[in-house]
């Protein structure tokens, strides 16, 4: 039988126009695949995301190796500012345009390509999975989360775990993520006394205390970073009174900061931090001050090992690059199944995710598909 074309595949899910939470056909296309090949499929809907869980092997094996990936994109944004139809999966010149092209449906189809291959063509002595979600751009609260919580119901385990995810920076195989920091956001609002502008004594003026909030929480350095992690990053992402008059002192304005944040610290850690600063402010100035806070994240690391080791090597036996171990970036659903096993992310190179006209070179997909059937070739050798 002929190879599984990983591009073509690539093309067919960009024509399923699902940007979160819509799937727009994409997991039953990869359900169709999948099946054929001899995979058990199962549909772990919740909430009204659509999730796909494929197993080739039964379940009682020792050990398995597992694939995690997306299939829901973000939003187009301008439609009138793309050259290439964002869900036509147009080819020019060797590049393949469309949403999802790399952020990342290639991964996507890189990997279910790979394992149907494989399981065909050298079935191995153990189980592949591969746990598909569409809800992983979204609030990822249905997605790999559902999956996770139903493998823990029904039994159903991976002993390893790759995410398709995007992780080079520039050049195909230069770097591998074996982590990634914490991300959390502060929504805080100050609330004072609304007033007169030119009778500032007889107002509570809640903008010089949120000033200074902020100016604290930014300049404090949190750490200088560690071992595997960058230092970490507190970000003011924004202020706002809505107060159209300059003769009005406003009665209260909120703010946001988002930090990033690695091994030093923990969510609950850092919210205590926030609020000290908070009720320090706000004794300071009279006014009050109230914080609602999202942990989205922890911070995670897989220490160097035997699986950064494999795909390490199967990278550098494809591209001719050593692949950096890396915790940069933002968060992936790498931080729920690291709670589940041990887990990497290796995928393409990630320039244009999100961007008008992403796109992603044809021969990288294919590139991409040596890689992952190399390492599934490697680990159950």
């Amino acid at each position: 039988m002929s190879a599984t074309d990983p591009a073509k595949l690539t093309a067919d899910l960009i024509r399923c126009p699902s940007v979160t939470p819509e799937d727009g056909g994409a997991l039953p296309l990869l359900e169709r695949l999948l099946s054929g090949a001899g995979f058990t499929c199962t549909r772990v809907d919740r909430g009204g995301i659509a999730n796909l869980y494929a197993r080739w092997g039964d379940k009682g094996h020792a050990r398995s190796f597992g694939f995690n990936g997306h299939t829901d994109v973000v939003p187009v944004g301008d439609a009138a500012a793309w050259t290439h139809d964002p869900f036509g999966a147009e080819e020019q010149g060797g590049i393949l345009y469309g949403r999802g092209a790399t952020d990342m449906k290639s991964g996507v189809a890189a990997f279910a390509a790979a394992a149907v291959d494989f399981v065909r063509d050298t079935p191995p002595d153990g189980a592949v999975i591969l746990a598909i979600t569409g809800d992983e751009e979204g609030d990822a609260t249905d997605g790999t989360t559902a999956l996770l919580d139903w493998m823990a119901d029904q039994g159903e385990q991976m002993s390893v775990c790759l995410v398709g995810e995007p992780t080079c920076p520039e050049n195909m195989g230069d770097m591998i993520k074996i982590g990634r920091r914490g991300s959390m956001t502060a929504w805080i609002t100050v609330t004072g006394k609304q007033g007169h502008s030119a009778y500032p004594h007889r107002a509570k003026n809640p903008l010089p205390a949120m000033a200074r909030l902020m100016d604290r929480l930014a300049s404090h350095e949190l750490d200088q970073g560690t071992d595997h992690f960058d230092p970490s990053t507190l970000a003011v992402v924004t202020i706002d009174t809505g107060n159209p008059a300059n003769n009005v002192i406003p009665a209260a304005c909120t703010g946001a900061v988002n930090i990033r944040f690695n091994d030093t610290h923990s969510g609950a850690s850092l919210s205590d931090w926030l609020r000290a600063e908070g009720d320090r402010v706000a004794e300071e100035f009279g006014v009050t001050v109230e914080m609602k806070i999202k942990i989205s994240g922890e911070s995670f690391l897989t220490p160097p090992g035997e699986l950064s080791d494999l795909v390490s090597r199967a990278v550098a036996a494809e591209t001719g690059i050593t692949p950096e171990l890396s915790t940069t970036g933002g968060t992936s659903d790498a931080r729920f199944v690291k709670d589940h096993c041990p887990v990497v992310e290796f995928g393409l190179v990630g320039k244009t995710m999100h961007q008008v006209d992403e796109n992603v070179p044809v021969e990288q997909i294919h590139q991409l598909k040596s890689i992952y059937s190399r390492i599934l070739r490697d680990y159950f050798a």
